[in-house]
């Protein structure tokens, strides 16, 4: 357990340690999307989606298509399209309890990310899922989102983490899911690999 006398207690202990905000940063936090802005998303083939559920409790889920999969409407909206998954809903339940959100965009190569915070509702408009398209299959529903503020977060995170660096990156595992699926059920390799190639199957044969 942490010694509760270093325990950070308030924003003036806060700023003592991380220091306060240039002025020039602070204003690059803007209530709408710039053209900038427009052009990372459309650049963009993955974001992280972060909700709160009935207790409070953040839930993030990971969102990835071909870059440019989240489309911004002439009002200046998010529209994010869902695709076949592990239907657990967590992150759509939490939108219809709540509607806050909060969004990462991460464009590979780039340093900086987008962070994106809002409300969010959930739709299906036919034409809209036929729209959203991808390998002739229409998408499930779409996440509709308000934006209410928005700034590219620096790319320290990147540099540090070295995250788009392909000689720092560790072998690929096959299937982490598996090895956890087959230690909780006491299994063994075998029943690794058999879960391993299930996932697998999964995967080619359900991506959409």
């Amino acid at each position: 357990m942490p010694d509760e006398k270093y325990t950070v207690e308030n924003e003036a202990q806060l700023a003592e340690i991380i220091g306060e905000p240039m002025e020039f940063l602070q204003m690059k936090v803007l209530p709408s999307l710039d053209d900038t802005m427009r052009d990372y998303i459309a650049a963009s083939p993955l974001v992280f989606v972060a909700t709160l559920d009935a207790d409070g409790r953040p839930d993030v889920s990971p969102k990835g298509d071909p870059a440019g999969f989240v489309q911004v409407d002439e009002t200046g909206r998010l529209v994010i399209p869902e695709r076949p998954g592990n239907r657990l809903t967590f992150g759509f339940r939490n939108i219809l309890r709540d509607g806050r959100i909060g969004l990462i965009f991460c464009v590979p190569g780039e340093r900086e990310t987008l962070r994106i915070k809002g409300r969010a509702t959930l739709h299906r408009d036919p034409q809209l899922l036929e729209a959203l398209s991808v390998n002739g299959k229409p998408a499930l529903m779409y996440t509709y989102v308000e934006v209410q503020e928005c700034f590219f977060h620096c790319g320290k995170a990147m540099i540090r983490s070295r995250a788009w660096k392909p000689e720092s990156w560790q072998p690929p595992e096959r299937s982490l899911m598996a090895r956890q699926f087959a230690r909780a059920m006491e299994g063994d390799a075998a029943m690794e690999q058999s879960l391993a190639a299930e996932i697998e199957k999964n995967y080619d044969e359900e991506l959409y």
